[in-house]
């Protein structure tokens, strides 16, 4: 007894560092990898196209375009230029593509493409060098100076920052006097932040222009969108020049900040750079390498999600066995059914999945049947275990062959599911049967078949659903906490549930 305590508690032991293990990787998984209990989970992947268009002049040509780079709002999943004859050069340190060619004549479109996933909302802080010292500008004349100092009159009355306050008093759909004034007749993004950027730097407050792209679905040919990044503290911030809101919000990717370029082009005129922007959904799964890859985790090689698609499709149906084999420890060593074999209603399971459920029992019963009855015609005449069971065998697979060729021709799927049943299975069942009928009674045998039925169809509809072989897949390592239950489970020695009321009468007696 000291031995069986100690050994149930050997393996309470390691069942606790099993979930430990498990419950950390899943976390690892789904935190480092972007996995999801959800099999439909799907990843978004928003490719970004520039496309720089201009005249050449007859001089070597020098392109110099500024590119994103990874940070806390997105990750970059692929980067690629089309120059044809132009000589590629990568600056990751400024964060710049160079293309470099001889003197052409013709036009030039030269296009850079990038791939961003897991763009999340950021708090649009950057960590930037502080700004010199702003100078203050030189008033034109009083009038000027007095048409300012009116202006933040106005914006101090509101509340926020100084930024804020400007930004919103300068997109009011009815512009005070003093700001109808200031503002030019044509106002667009640029001319807007311009205007924000001097009248901050009347206040000593430096401010600078952020260039990118707005991810939006079906973006063609659009010019770079503007947002304004101003020192607060000892950090920037960044703003939307409409609606005064603060933050770098998850749709919008900085291609260029501050006073460097978004494009410089040596020997051409008449430049422009348009982005467009294409929405794909890539699944989650399938992203989980790019995210390894990106936080430098070598463990994803070595585990069976690096593997072909082959493999993988194939091991997706074997880690779902373990938690197959729990269900029919559970049924019967706890609940106490008994079926014809350990692990025969597993592999009926296993063959109704790929049948169907109403074909594939509809087709197992026909040849549980048919093979009971031939069954009890070989007794009669009085073969040895081997050939009778044999002879079994060769009648399962001839019932099977004429239920297939009639399942065929007739166009009924119901029949043509006979040739995936396990035929030493079915064989040994209807052998199992035909004994357990001649020595224990029909009613035992017909018990027997019906409980193993009965642990198939339960097991079916556990290992049937997309959703729990999903999870025994992307977080395989519960088959150890199966693997410790199992063997936690082969220490119970207490009764059955079935036994429980086998031997109510005795306990209603005492």
């Amino acid at each position: 007894m000291k031995k069986l305590y100690s050994v149930r508690g050997i393996l309470t032991i390691f069942l606790v560092i099993t979930v430990v293990f498990a419950v950390a990787m899943t976390w690892y998984k789904i935190a480092v990898w972007g996995f999801s209990f959800r099999p439909s989970a799907k990843s978004t992947v928003w490719t970004v196209d520039a496309h720089i268009s201009f005249k050449p002049s007859g001089d070597p040509i020098e392109v110099s375009l500024s590119k994103p780079s990874a940070g806390v709002a997105y990750k970059i999943l692929s980067e690629d230029t089309v120059a044809k004859g132009y000589e590629i050069i990568r600056d990751d340190k400024n964060n710049r593509i160079l293309m470099k060619s001889k003197g052409r004549r013709n036009n030039q479109d030269l296009y850079y493409r990038i791939m961003l996933y897991d763009n999340e909302d950021s708090t649009g802080k950057v960590w930037d060098d502080k700004p010199a010292k702003v100078q203050k500008p030189q008033f034109e004349n009083a009038q000027q100076a007095e048409m300012v100092n009116a202006i933040w009159a106005l914006a101090d009355a509101e509340e926020g920052s100084a930024a804020k306050r400007i930004i919103e008093l300068l997109n009011e759909e009815n512009l005070a006097p003093e700001v109808d004034a200031f503002l030019p007749v044509k106002k667009t993004p640029k001319i807007m932040a311009d205007k924000i950027i001097w009248l901050l730097s009347t206040k000593g407050i430096a401010a600078r222009i952020v260039r990118g792209v707005k991810l939006m679905e079906k973006k063609r040919a659009a010019n770079a969108d503007i947002m304004l990044e101003v020192y607060e503290g000892s950090k920037w911030q960044v703003y939307n020049i409409e609606t005064g809101t603060m933050g770098l919000p998850k749709d919008f990717v900085v291609f260029q900040r501050g006073g460097v370029s978004l494009l410089d082009v040596s020997g051409g005129y008449s430049s422009e750079i348009k982005f467009s922007v294409v929405k794909s959904v890539i699944s989650a799964f399938k992203m989980a390498g790019s995210r390894a890859k990106y936080e430098n985790s070598g463990l994803f090689n070595y585990t069976i999600y690096d593997l072909p698609s082959l493999e993988q499709n194939t091991l997706k149906w074997l880690m779902i066995f373990p938690l197959g084999i729990l269900l029919v420890v559970i049924l019967r060593n706890v609940v106490g059914i008994s079926t014809m074999g350990t692990f025969t209603p597993m592999l009926i399971a296993m063959s109704l999945v790929r049948t169907g459920f109403i074909s594939g029992f509809i087709c197992f019963s026909v040849i549980i049947a048919l093979g009971l009855l031939i069954r009890t015609l070989l007794t009669r005449l009085n073969l040895l275990l081997v050939p009778r069971i044999s002879a079994v065998v060769i009648f399962v697979i001839i019932i099977m062959q004429m239920l297939t060729v009639f399942g065929y021709r007739a166009e009924w799927k119901v029949i043509a599911s006979a040739a995936f049943f396990p035929i030493i299975i079915t064989a040994w069942i209807i052998e199992r049967a035909c004994i357990t009928w001649e020595e224990e009674g029909v009613r035992n045998a017909t018990k027997q078949i019906v409980n193993t039925l009965f642990v198939a169809v339960i097991t079916y509809f556990v290992i049937s659903s997309a959703y729990i072989r999903h999870i025994m897949f992307a977080f395989n390592e519960w088959n150890f906490v199966i693997l410790a239950l199992v063997m936690l489970l082969g220490t119970y020695t207490g009764y059955r549930l079935t036994e429980l009321k086998r031997f109510a009468p005795l306990a209603g007696k005492k």
